[in-house]
This record gives C-alpha cells, sequence and structure tokens, in this order.
C-alpha cells in the first residue's frame, strides 16, 4: 500500500543504550515515552523524528510492529485524530472495531476473519477522526498455538517486542478512511452469547482503550464511537468454540 503524498513524514532512528525515564511526558511538540519491551521513544513534531533508544538493534519488521504503534499513536494525536488499542475489520457497510484485554483473542479472531475472506483494517493500533478509520500494517501477529490452529501460513519472525510472533501478511488496505459503523468487545465466560451493549457501557470501555492515556483533542471523538452500535461476544477460552463464535459474531454484524 503506497503512501499519499500528502501524508506527513517520520524519520525513525535508532540507538543502542538503556533508554531509561523517570517519567512519561507528552507536550504540544514532543513525546517521551516508555517502551513496554525496555527502552525509550522520543518524538520530535518540529524535526519529524522518533528515536528509539533500546537494549539491542530492532529489526525492520519490528519496528512495523510494535514498535511503531505508540508512534503513530501521538503523531496522529499532534494531528487532531484519536486511537484505540483494537484491531478493525470490514464487514457490512463498513469497519467494525475488536477490542479486548491482552490474550482476549483479538489477532487469533482477526487472522480467523481474514482466511475467511474478510479484509483486515489493523491488527493492535485503530487510528480514527471524523471521516472513519484508517488502514494499518498488512500484517497480524499471532501466538504460536493460534498459528498451528488455524493454519494461516503465518511464518515466526521471532522475539519481537515482549514475546515470539508468528506474522499473517493480509491483503488490501486503502489510503482513504473507511467509515466505522460499530464495535466489539471480547471477553471470556462460561457459554458462547453475543449481547449488546448500552451506550454508556460502550462509553466507559472504550475510554479503557484508548490509544494515548491523556484528555482527548477532541472530546465528541469517543462520543461519536459510543454512539455507533456495540456488542460483547463472550465465549470459552479454547479453540473449541471459536468457529460457532464467528458463526454468530458475522451473523449478526455481516
Amino acid at each position: 500500500m503506497e503512501a499519499r503524498a500528502d501524508w506527513p513524514e517520520l524519520t525513525i532512528c535508532q540507538a543502542v543504550g538503556d533508554g531509561s525515564i523517570r517519567q512519561e511526558r507528552v507536550s504540544a511538540d514532543r513525546a517521551e515515552l516508555q517502551l513496554r519491551a525496555g527502552g525509550r521513544l522520543d518524538i520530535d513534531r518540529v524535526e519529524s523524528s522518533a528515536l528509539y533508544t533500546v537494549p539491542r538493534v530492532l529489526r525492520d519488521e519490528e519496528i512495523i510492529h510494535p514498535y511503531l504503534a505508540p508512534a503513530a499513536a501521538i503523531v496522529q494525536r499532534w494531528h487532531g485524530r484519536e486511537s484505540l488499542h483494537a484491531g478493525a475489520f470490514l464487514a457490512g457497510a463498513g469497519a467494525w472495531a475488536l477490542l479486548g484485554e491482552r490474550e482476549s483473542g483479538k489477532s487469533s479472531t482477526l487472522a480467523y476473519l481474514s482466511k475467511a475472506g474478510h479484509e483486515i483494517v489493523t491488527d493492535d493500533m485503530l487510528i480514527f477522526d471524523g471521516q472513519g478509520v484508517f488502514f494499518g500494517p498488512r500484517s497480524v501477529d499471532l501466538r504460536r498455538e493460534a498459528a498451528d490452529y488455524l493454519g494461516t501460513g503465518a511464518a515466526s519472525i521471532g522475539m519481537t517486542g515482549a514475546r515470539e510472533r508468528w506474522r499473517l501478511d493480509v491483503a488490501g488496505g486503502s489510503t482513504t478512511p473507511v467509515p466505522l459503523i460499530g464495535c466489539v468487545f471480547l471477553e471470556w465466560a462460561d457459554r458462547l452469547e453475543l449481547v449488546r451493549l448500552s451506550g454508556s457501557e460502550r462509553l466507559e470501555r472504550l475510554f479503557a482503550h484508548r490509544g494515548v492515556r491523556l484528555p482527548p483533542t477532541d472530546p465528541t471523538a469517543l462520543l461519536g464511537v459510543a454512539a455507533l452500535d456495540g456488542f460483547e461476544l463472550r465465549r470459552p477460552s479454547g479453540w473449541d468454540s471459536l468457529d460457532d463464535a464467528m458463526e454468530l459474531l458475522l451473523d449478526r454484524v455481516g
């Protein structure tokens, strides 16, 4: 997917070092962030640069994901856009955000949907504004057991971030945003069900998954997302429930 000429550029640099940081800071033109896997990230709006100071040299595939996600969230915030820690896929008339806590099955759900022919918008960081949601890197990262079970052809890219990853390349993508039409929150439960959430429930959960934990640039942005349709997909943990869960989900959102 080729970048548009009018998109802002960001120069990615890296240095090997301790990368310790006393306190995270984000201002109107600079950001200093602690990286989850160790090290720090310094973003300069004026210089249009992101410097990663990490214990070892990062490979290109690591920078693409997961290391680029926090830089993208901050830069897009400076451009007036909001972000969610979420995946997204196309179904029906637009995109559905897919949200959940760590190890709630987001990436395996996206890989399943990709295998079923649904276009993936993004795996982990969802950027949106009043025009819609933007496509992310053309890949989904899985754990080994998910890659083995789904038989997607995902290839190991080794230790990336805090864990080993199996990367599935996904097709499609567009340089223009697509409309966001709803949200699906994933939860483990004793039995399979798809429950419609109230607007207040959707808003509370969306706030918990914001990509940047700072006051929103547009206070109405999340209200607009919360006003869309939203469901909680509950299913037992384990692969046996996945086929039925996806059939239930696609019957509702497709």
